[in-house]
C-alpha cells in the first residue's frame, strides 16, 4: 500500500460536492480545499450543511463530487484516512463510565498515532488522577482531559465540531490556546465548525461561511480587512458616487452601522468613524 503522503497535495481536496436527503439539499456544488498550517472555520448556522459535509470527508456518506483526503478517497480509505487526521464531535463527549488511566490506555490500544505518555505529561499539573471515573470530573475538567487525548494523536489534520460549545469563557480560552500552542503548526492544520462565531474568531486563519450547503465565503482572514469595513455614522450619510452601496446595513439606537465590500475606507472615514467588521457583521452582511 502506498504511503499516503501531504507534501505536494492540499490535506483535504472538495469539488462539487452535493448530497441531496431526499428533496432535501444538504450541500450544493462545495468546493474548497485545505492545505498545511491552516486554522479554518467552517462557519453557519444549525442544518447549514456542516456536519453533512463532515460526514462526507470522514467517509461516513455517499455524495456526489469529487473529495479526497490526503489524496484517498475517504469512503475507500476510511481506517487508512485516520491514522492521519482525527475527528471531536464534542470535547465533552467521553466515557462517565472509565477511569481516566482506562481511556488513554484504550486509546493507545486503538489509535496507532497516540501518544499515552505525552497524554499523562500533558494531564501531570491538573487536578486530574489516572484513577479519577470520568462522570466524576467537572466539565472544565473533563474538557481538559479531551484536550491532552487530542494533542496526544499525532496526526496532520484535526477535526473539531462545535468544540466549545457550552463551555465558558475561562475553559474556552484555555482550550484555544493549549490547541494553537501544542498541536498547530505549519506542517499541520486544523478545521473547525462552529455556529458560535465569535468563540473561534481570534484564532482562526480562514473563514469558510456555508448556508443551505453552499459556500458563501472563503476568505483568508488576514485579507477580511482589506475586502470589508464597517462604517458607524450617526445620521443618514449620501456618497457622492453612487457606485458606493453598503452590502449590509443595521439602524441601532445610537448609530447606523454600514458595512462595505472593496470600499477604500479613506473615502468611508470622511462619513463617520470606521473598523474591521467582526465575522459575525460579515456573516450576517453576506447571508442576508
Amino acid at each position: 500500500m502506498q504511503e499516503i503522503t501531504s507534501n505536494s497535495q492540499p490535506f483535504v481536496d472538495v469539488n462539487n460536492v452535493s448530497k441531496h436527503f431526499g428533496a432535501t439539499t444538504a450541500l450544493d456544488n462545495v468546493s474548497f480545499s485545505i492545505g498545511p498550517g491552516e486554522i479554518v472555520g467552517l462557519i453557519g448556522p444549525n442544518g447549514a450543511g456542516k456536519s453533512t459535509l463532515l460526514k462526507a470527508m470522514m467517509g461516513l456518506l455517499k455524495f456526489s463530487g469529487g473529495l479526497s483526503v490526503f489524496g484517498r478517497n475517504p469512503m475507500a480509505n476510511r481506517a487508512e484516512l485516520l491514522t492521519k487526521m482525527s475527528y471531536i464531535a464534542d470535547v465533552a463527549s467521553l466515557p462517565g463510565w472509565m477511569t481516566v488511566g482506562e481511556l488513554l490506555k484504550f486509546m493507545a490500544d486503538v489509535h496507532p498515532q497516540f501518544n499515552i505518555e505525552r497524554s499523562k505529561t500533558l494531564l501531570k499539573d491538573t487536578p486530574i488522577q489516572q484513577s479519577s471515573k470520568i462522570e466524576a470530573l467537572s466539565k472544565g475538567m473533563k474538557t481538559r482531559l479531551h484536550l491532552s487525548v487530542i494533542l496526544a494523536i499525532n496526526t496532520d489534520f484535526l477535526v473539531l465540531d462545535e468544540p466549545t460549545l457550552g463551555l465558558d469563557v475561562l475553559v474556552r480560552r484555555d482550550f484555544q490556546d493549549r490547541l494553537v500552542e501544542d498541536y498547530f503548526n505549519q506542517q499541520r492544520s486544523i478545521l473547525i465548525t462552529t455556529h458560535q462565531i465569535d468563540e473561534i474568531e481570534s484564532i482562526l486563519t480562514r473563514v469558510l461561511f456555508i448556508r443551505d450547503g453552499a459556500i458563501t465565503l472563503d476568505i483568508n482572514k488576514a485579507d477580511l480587512k482589506i475586502k470589508f469595513s464597517k462604517l458607524l455614522v450617526s445620521g443618514s450619510v449620501v456618497f457622492g458616487d453612487p457606485n458606493i452601496k453598503p452590502i449590509y446595513q443595521r439602524q441601532l439606537p445610537d448609530h447606523t452601522e454600514l458595512i462595505f465590500e472593496g470600499v477604500d475606507p479613506a473615502v468611508l472615514a470622511e462619513h463617520g468613524t470606521v473598523v474591521s467588521p467582526s465575522l459575525e457583521d460579515l456573516f450576517v452582511a453576506t447571508n442576508s
